[in-house]
């Protein structure tokens, strides 16, 4: 699969491999300021990869707590610009409303950011509880893993991104979305799965990365009851992660994986097979 011109770049390099040294060139992906703004107002300007930005857009709203739902976005405007690209947002009636009274509350010094007790408060905030009876076998979250490889056009010409995926087992891998950033890569996901209406509660979240906590918070909003990784969790993202209610399977590799959370969602056995 080709990869679109704006998503990489050919970078000129010299090559030491064997003790030779020989020029040459490699795909490089590209990297672009993208700032967010709602309703006219600045929000966040973040690192990213410049495509599938209306995706970014709703998945990071709703990652923030800016919209709660697909519909509180009425409008979407990409517009790139000298340094990075705009994506500006307009929220409905009642979201913008509640996004002053927060752009207010969160006004202070410009070096400051998020910062004081209030902020860190926030940035704990308790997750998304999230309430699914889906169980998957064992054999079929391998299966899923294992899916994954051939889908990230980019890294396979970059090998420098990453990727996070939505998997059903009716269905496979219903959507892919590949970003230099983690985060990016899961909000992206986000946003792709609201924009097609697709009930994250009954599938899984498949990860390039590890499983920090903020990825775990991200899977909450998304309401995708597992989680799965190629690399380990940190403690803090199990933590979360049990208060979500959400299964983390991690250091999953072509020959098995490790869950450390919700485990009864796995079914390791088939049933047996009755007459």
């Amino acid at each position: 699969m080709t990869v679109p011109p704006d998503r990489a770049r050919f970078a000129a390099r010299t090559s030491w491999r064997g003790g030779v040294a020989s020029p040459g060139q490699r795909a490089v992906p590209e990297e672009t300021a993208i700032a967010f703004s709602y309703n006219r107002f600045a929000y966040a300007v973040m690192m990213a990869s410049p495509a599938d930005l209306e995706d970014f857009a709703v998945g990071f709203s709703l990652a923030e707590g800016v919209a709660v739902r697909r519909e509180d976005i009425e409008d979407i405007e990409i517009v790139p610009a000298e340094n990075g690209i705009e994506v500006r947002m307009w929220l409905n009636e009642t979201r913008i409303e509640a996004f002053t009274k927060r752009r207010r509350y969160l006004t202070g010094p410009s070096g400051c950011g998020l910062c004081g007790l209030e902020s860190l408060t926030q940035a704990m905030r308790p997750p998304k509880f999230v309430a699914s009876d889906f169980h998957i076998a064992a054999p079929d979250l391998r299966a899923a893993i294992g899916s994954l490889h051939g889908l990230q056009p980019l890294n396979a010409q970059t090998r420098a991104v990453h990727a996070a995926a939505f998997w059903q087992p009716d269905q496979g891998i219903v959507a892919v979305r590949e970003d230099v950033g983690r985060h990016n890569a899961l909000d992206k996901l986000t946003g792709a799965l609201a924009r097609l209406g697709a009930d994250a509660s009954r599938g899984a979240i498949l990860l390039t990365s590890r499983v920090s906590v903020e990825m775990v918070q991200k899977a909450s909003v998304a309401g995708a009851p597992v989680v799965v990784a190629i690399s380990a969790p940190t403690a803090l993202a199990l933590r979360i992660a049990e208060q979500a209610g959400i299964t983390v399977v991690a250091i999953a590799r072509d020959d098995g994986f490790e869950v450390f959370t919700r485990a009864d969602r796995i079914i390791f056995e088939y049933p047996a097979h009755v007459a």
